[in-house]
Formats: structure tokens, sequence, C-alpha cells
């Protein structure tokens, strides 16, 4: 493995060794162990979770799984793009979380 310095002392090594993959339109019965079963077969599983409502505690439709930096794109190759359950998947590379302001509470 290569390790490339980190002058500004941002970040870690372990960050650049894993990607956090985001999957789109999944079908609203996908679970996380679905999710990892899925993504197995290309690469090592770190972690899986898909989004869902914190009132409802349903599924938004969405998941991020993290996988070794080495396999990530084999795994968007293989799966961007692919049907599940009749969904066309959207897979590609996480985006850092947005700063969002709170939402408002109307009474």
């Amino acid at each position: 493995m290569h390790f490339q310095a980190n002058d500004n002392n941002e970040g870690s090594a372990v960050e650049d060794l894993v990607k956090t993959l985001y999957f789109g339109n999944l079908p609203w019965s996908v679970t996380s162990d679905d999710l990892t079963r899925a993504v197995s077969q290309y690469a090592e599983v770190i972690a899986a979770r898909i989004a869902t409502d914190r009132e409802t505690g349903r599924s938004r439709g969405f998941g991020f799984v993290e996988v070794p930096a080495d396999k990530a794109q084999e795994v968007i190759d293989a799966l961007n793009g692919a049907d599940w359950e009749g969904r066309e998947l959207t897979v590609n590379e996480a985006r850092p979380r947005e700063n969002r302001a709170p939402a408002s509470r109307r009474y």
C-alpha cells in the first residue's frame, strides 16, 4: 500500500484507504444487510447503512457503503445503472455532507 504524506494534518491514512459510496434509487424494501450482500460480490464491505426517516423509521430510498478505496471504482462500474427490483441504481462516490441550517419548526 502507498501512503501519501499529509502535511496539513487533516484526515488520516485510514480515510485514504476507505471510500464511502452513495447508493441512490434503492427499493424501499432494501436493508443494510441486502446492500452488504450485493456489494460484497465486488469488494469487502466495511460498513453499510440505509438512510431512514427520523419519524417513521422507513427507508428514504438511498444508502451508503464503505469499501476499500482500491475497490471503489470496481463497485461503481458494476452497480451504477444496475436494475434492483425494477429500479435503476445510482452509485457514485459520496460527497461530504454540506453544513445545513437547522430546519425551522412551525407550530
